[in-house]
């Protein structure tokens, strides 16, 4: 039975900066001698566990699947030199609403899952590759629990998830879809394929390891959780109220220690990896936490990494749990870069000995081909065949361009979510044009970066060359598919744009925009990628991301710290004026008067729409309930599309942010001669969002 404060504190490793890329040439990283234990420090190993870890494979494009390959034969060289001790799970997101999730319902792909059907194509990947375990991610139920049960569930000649999902603080009595499939944690994971569970055991030669899984207590405002209940309840900050989220989840790892289990693994898809780097402090019992939802990239200094990216920190980071035993914090990005790698020793009470940790075989493996050379690695067969299926599918739509660019449209998390980008600015006027067409009130757009999904455009290492700051960020490509040079495609759009938000319209008043824009800058902090953070049309704004910001709560002007983060709000006006709504942090003119806003359907789903239909809380948190007079309408039900649509394409339901972007960009950028060319720019450039530690406030009224 496990004993507890064995071991003095291990201090968290703090910032080795941003590690050097490497092209994709031979690496000299060469695994050791696979069979017997290594431990450099002398410390007794009782037992050898080689965990392979991933998450976040849900680009919704072509990139997960162009990566899926070589990421397969790096788990089929890495099993094979530890059978017997190697576990493979997935700390969440497995897919996305997009491109290959709705791929996966074409009759193509028949042979490969049976019965076709949404995001059963990426499931049979996992499938595969043979993950054991998954946490319930955001992306998961972003169809809602029942797409989400008939995802993972067997039916006919579809045999589902081939492993658990789990999570211990989501409550799925209550909703009928997914209450069927609810079972009682601590159980063996060959008894519990295609069901859902607090935690399972699995059987790793001969010891018995338990996982446990959690996931943001943000859900139900970023996904579609139905009747399933979040706890803790009522947290939206989870940050704040992190202690309340330890004591969610302590009591599954209670149990599974209960039942003699010494070696615990913790699946936490958190969104941002600083809340689980404070879970690890908090909680007693945990060895290891797998991140998820923030595509953090750790790695080791030796790791060779794919051209442009840069590590955030260490592979693993070290902690000390709450009973003083050592804790190690894993993650690597998503879309099947990358797959962590985790050979760790454990001494004969179950607890981790640090000394066992060698660099040479952890941190993150890039699914390139030159380290699957190098580990003599063959794709796994049956991953191929599946990827292959769906890569034909998504390459009839890549043919086609809606519009032309000749600049990298940035769309990827790092800036769609911390900045003011070129693509945000693109399809928040797009927007706007859309929402303008049928209603000439509108004179505003806002939508959340956490929906755009990728960038559209290619990204380059020139040869000879490892050092990030050389990666070339270029216009889409041509293809055989006939894609001209620049071309935005149909797939472009839908990977970009993977939700297709409906466009919405609402009015508020100066005095809710200005709640409203608080918000939407609250989260901002050094390493944080909030999807709340807003990209906006028709306004402009500075904010102090150092002062006081808003906290708590989705009605308007109700929050429990008001927000002295926006500085200055100017909207632009249809005939070239302006109006200054917030100027030196103070609210400008009548409180009273309106502007008329395109806004995701998504965001605004707390506020009854024609039809009454209304959600329980806002998407993202935006505080958008309460609204005195919102008078919300939306395209796709209460215009006739002809009052907006151009009718362009048809590939996209009218009325929704896909359409826009394709009726935008042919109406306006639809040839070479016509291309969008706003290059993107740092910060200390963007106009439209003024973050004040990087430029001076330039606006009107400042």
């Amino acid at each position: 039975m496990r004993t507890r404060h064995r071991f003095a504190l291990l201090m968290p490793v703090i910032g080795l900066g941003l590690l050097s890329s490497a092209c994709d040439g031979t690496t000299s990283r060469v695994d050791p001698d696979p069979q017997t234990p290594q431990n450099p420090g002398g410390d007794e190993i009782a037992f050898e566990l080689q965990l392979l870890h991933f998450a976040d494979v849900d680009g919704g494009g072509t990139a997960a699947l162009s990566n899926v390959d070589a990421f397969s034969a790096l788990v089929d060289a890495f099993r094979a030199q530890r059978p017997a001790t190697t576990l493979l799970l997935s700390s969440g997101d497995n897919y996305i609403p997009g491109p290959i999730y709705q791929a996966s319902a074409e009759d193509a792909l028949a042979d490969a899952v049976g019965v076709p059907d949404v995001g059963r194509g990426e499931i049979a990947i996992l499938n595969a590759l043979g993950v054991q375990a998954s946490a319930v991610g955001n992306h998961d139920l972003d169809g809602g629990p029942g797409e989400f049960a008939g995802i993972i569930s067997a039916e006919d000649s579809w045999p589902g998830a081939a492993f658990p999902y789990l999570s211990t603080n989501l409550d799925f009595g209550a909703d009928d879809a997914t209450a069927p499939l609810a079972e009682s944690g601590g159980q063996d994971v060959g008894d519990l394929s295609g069901r859902l569970a607090p935690s399972a055991v699995v059987d790793v030669d001969g010891e018995r390891v338990g996982v446990v899984a959690a996931v943001t207590p943000t859900l139900s405002s970023i996904t579609s959780t139905g009747n399933i209940a979040v706890l803790p309840v009522g947290v939206n900050e989870a940050l704040a109220e992190i202690d309340a989220l330890a004591a969610a989840i302590q009591p599954s790892v209670d149990a599974l220690v209960a039942d003699g289990i010494d070696k615990i693994i913790l699946l936490a898809h958190m969104q941002q990896i600083a809340i689980e780097q404070a879970l690890a402090t908090r909680l007693a019992g945990v060895d290891i936490i797998v991140a998820g939802g923030s595509n953090t990239l750790l790695a080791d200094s030796n790791d060779m990494l794919r051209p442009g990216d840069t590590a955030a920190d260490d592979y693993p980071l070290s902690y000390q749990s709450s009973d003083g035993e050592p804790v190690l914090l894993v993650n690597v990005d998503g879309d099947f870069k990358y797959l962590g790698r985790l050979i760790v020793g454990f001494d004969e009470d179950g607890v981790v000995v640090p000394d066992s940790l060698d660099t040479g075989d952890n941190g993150a493996w890039a699914a390139t081909d030159s380290l699957v050379a190098s580990v003599q690695g063959t794709p796994i067969a049956d991953v191929v065949t599946v990827a292959e299926v769906l890569r034909g599918v998504l390459g009839d739509k890549d043919g086609a361009a809606a519009g032309i660019s000749e600049v990298f449209l940035e769309g990827r998390r790092g800036g769609v979510r911390t900045e003011e980008t070129n693509l945000g600015n693109l399809t928040a006027d797009a927007n706007l044009w859309y929402a303008r067409r049928a209603d000439e009130a509108v004179v505003i757009s806002l939508k959340n970066g956490g929906g755009i999904r990728a960038a559209i455009g290619t990204i380059e290492q020139p040869a000879g060359s490892n050092d990030p700051a050389d990666v070339v960020l270029g216009p889409p490509a041509a293809n055989d598919f006939g894609k001209p040079e620049g071309g935005v495609s149909q797939l472009d759009i839908e990977t970009a744009l993977a939700f297709n938000n409906g466009v919405a319209m609402v009015t508020l008043t100066a005095a809710e925009l200005w709640d409203v824009m608080e918000h939407a800058v609250a989260a901002f902090a050094p390493g944080a990628t909030a999807g709340q953070f807003p990209q906006i049309g028709g306004m402009a704004f500075a904010f102090d991301p150092d002062a006081t910001a808003r906290s708590g709560g989705d009605d308007n002007q109700g929050a429990a710290t008001t927000g002295e983060r926006i500085r200055t709000l100017v909207v632009e006006l249809p005939d070239g004026s302006t109006d200054i709504v917030v100027a030196d942090g103070q609210l400008q003119g009548d409180a009273t008067r309106g502007f008329r806003m395109a806004v995701l359907n998504f965001l605004v789903g707390c506020v009854p729409d024609s039809g009454g239909a209304v959600s329980d809380s806002c998407g993202d948190g935006y505080p958008f309930k309460g609204l005195s007079n919102p008078q919300r309408a939306d395209l796709a039900t209460d215009f006739d599309a002809g009052d907006y649509d151009l009718g362009a394409f048809d590939f996209s339901p009218s009325g929704g942010e896909q359409d826009a972007l394709a009726e935008y960009l042919a109406n306006f950028h639809g040839d070479a001669a016509s291309a969008f060319d706003a290059a993107e720019q740092p910060p200390a450039q963007d106009e439209r969002i003024q973050n004040l530690s990087a430029r001076d406030n330039g606006l009107a009224g400042n």
